[in-house]
């Protein structure tokens, strides 16, 4: 027992620091490249902090925990928008201004929504994997279109700050790219045995630590950038980052790990409870951030101790079902 939950432990802070490696690397690389600083904040920003959750779904589906791949997807979105802002608000109540983040929001409710008819067979076959996968690249276009026809938006100037802030040499910038991404796949790795390990020894299934203990794990980076972002007045970059890895947790993360291996006999509690919280989440992220009658989104500190609140009881109530299973 005491190696798995020591394996739990050195992968978390692996994966953490070797996914902000990652970005830091990817970042620099692509503004040496050429590449505008909004694309940057959109794509590798936005979808890079997911980098945990892909690789440690893939890993998991390859080696045939399906419900822990799925999990942790799903209990990483939970965990984004429950926690993470719900955290970030107390710090620093945040401000959506940036259009691009308003038109991001109301496609994250579809997102949620398109899942939510895909598990209603309770399975998730190739060719639904593919269709994930196919609507993600069709996201990636859009948001590159969006990028390019949005100068000027208050994403952009954050994310110039940002650059700046971290910038690096080519050279170095992809040093870490690759280091990081050898070391977040090998840190996957330890996380993913060290959790299933866990999971046998105290006889809950792999959904559940995938929606609670590894699902906390893997949106830590989330977490780190969110709060950090939020303390320097960067809002659009903290809830950006939160829409973007909720999004692609959904079509990259659960499309990879079911093109890899598909699911069937999904246990019911996924549609039934946790699609449902992910669902009811992302309502309450829209009807506060969107913004409406020409207003800009906001999340105060009341809101991020009601949302912070609303993960505690989620997780209250999947212990509960524990003991009394």
């Amino acid at each position: 027992m005491i190696f798995y939950l020591l394996a739990v432990v050195l992968g978390f802070a692996l994966l953490v620091w070797s996914a902000d490696r990652f970005v830091d690397g990817a970042a620099s690389t692509a503004k040496h490249l050429g590449m505008p600083s909004l694309l940057i904040g959109i794509l590798i920003v936005g979808f890079g902090t997911s980098a945990p959750e892909m690789v440690v779904s893939a890993i998991a589906a390859y080696e045939g925990n399906a419900g822990l791949a799925l999990g942790n997807a799903i209990g990483s979105n939970i965990v984004n928008i429950a926690l993470i802002l719900g955290v970030t608000a107390i710090v620093s109540p945040i401000m959506v201004n940036s259009k691009i983040v308003k038109k991001e929001i109301p496609l994250l409710l579809l997102i949620v929504l398109l899942t939510g008819y895909l598990l209603l067979d309770n399975s998730l076959t190739l060719f639904e994997g593919v269709i994930l996968l196919v609507s993600f690249f069709a996201l990636v276009l859009w948001s590159v279109y969006t990028a390019l026809k949005s100068r000027g938006d208050s994403l952009e100037s954050e994310m110039d700050i940002e650059l700046k802030e971290h910038s690096m040499s080519l050279k170095l910038g992809v040093i870490w790219l690759i280091f990081g991404l050898i070391l977040l796949i090998v840190s996957s790795r330890i996380l993913v045995w060290g959790a299933v390990g866990v999971a046998v020894e105290f006889g809950v299934s792999d959904l559940i630590i995938g929606l609670t203990i590894v699902a906390l794990g893997t949106s830590l980076p989330e977490l780190a950038a969110s709060v950090i972002a939020a303390r320097k007045g960067e809002h659009d970059i903290a809830i950006g980052n939160v829409v973007g890895s909720n999004m692609f947790n959904l079509l990259a993360v659960i499309g990879i790990a079911v093109v890899i291996a598909p699911m069937n006999n999904i246990p019911l509690e996924v549609l039934q409870r946790d699609w449902i919280i992910m669902l009811l989440l992302t309502i309450a992220l829209f009807v506060m951030a969107y913004g409406f009658k020409g207003r800009d989104g906001r999340i105060n500190r009341v809101e991020g101790t009601i949302l912070i609140l609303c993960y505690i009881a989620y997780n209250t109530y999947l212990g509960m079902s524990l003991v009394n299973s």
